[in-house]
């Protein structure tokens, strides 16, 4: 696959440069600008960064960064069973447990949510930074919405993070959450109180509180490029009803101007 010239394989992360210091100097430039690509296009274009890891994957399969990376580009194509089979390859050679609440999560997108469940009470939870153990606990919510466990749910996602009045990189999506979950039980007071709170914390717009909000107000939104469209056919429209007007005006003069010719002659 093609790499922009503007690619150099200097820009990914320290750590994963020295992993690949492994590999021949020419080969880690190459699996170094396919990763890029993959972080590069991994949100826009999930299709593409898959393309560009199964390239990375193809020249360095040993290396557990790339594992890592094609796991997440695979994740990302919902394509579970492969990111679930990189993700274990990428932490046996690690033993790293980072990886394991997006673990967890494709289990959910197989339709193992109990597998998932089972895996939020293992050991390795604890083993998890701040940040991961909430993640773990939105897959856990998660499962338990899978298994049509509303309440549970919602329980599941009361935590210190979630009461707590700082924000960090994980407030939003976390108390977007919860507000989810309460819609879904009908708690529609407390979703609207929760939407408005995530909104607050949502500084990088990660999520759609704010749609969600309004459509709870019942606000609408109008598109205001199809506005602009409608407008422009109206003035189309107006437009050539003035040129049909103008025409038809033309032929009764011409018709008149017959009938005149015609009484002189007579």
């Amino acid at each position: 696959m093609p790499i922009p010239e503007d690619v150099t394989g200097e820009e990914i992360d320290k750590d994963v440069r020295q992993e690949l210091q492994s590999l021949p100097k020419g080969l880690a430039e190459d699996v170094a600008k396919n990763l890029v690509m993959v972080a590069r296009l991994i949100d826009e274009d999930p299709e593409g960064a898959y393309g560009y890891s199964k390239v990375a994957l193809r020249l360095a399969s040993r290396v557990a960064a790339v594992r890592e990376a094609a796991g997440f580009a695979a994740y990302a194509n919902q394509k579970y069973s492969e990111a679930l089979a990189e993700f274990r390859a990428a932490r046996r050679m690690t033993g790293h447990v980072e990886l394991w609440p997006v673990m967890a999560d494709c289990e959910r997108g197989l339709g193992r949510p109990e597998k998932a469940l089972d895996m939020a009470g293992a050991p390795e939870v604890h083993k998890l930074d701040k940040a991961g153990q909430v993640e773990m606990r939105l897959v856990a919510a998660g499962a338990r919405r899978d298994m049509g466990q509303l309440d549970a749910a919602i329980v599941t996602l009361q935590s210190p993070e979630l009461a707590s009045n700082s924000v960090q990189p994980w407030t939003a999506r976390l108390r977007y959450a919860y507000a989810d979950a309460l819609l879904a039980a009908g708690r529609e007071d407390e979703a609207r109180e929760w939407f408005a709170k995530a909104i607050e914390s949502d500084k990088d717009g990660s999520t759609d509180a704010s749609d969600r909000l309004a459509e709870l107000d019942g606000v609408e939104f109008v598109d205001a490029f199809a506005e602009d469209e409608l407008e422009g056919e109206d003035e189309a429209g107006t437009e050539d009803a003035g040129v049909i007007e103008a025409a038809e005006k033309v032929v009764e003069d011409e018709e008149v101007e017959e009938v005149d010719e015609g009484d002189l002659k007579d």
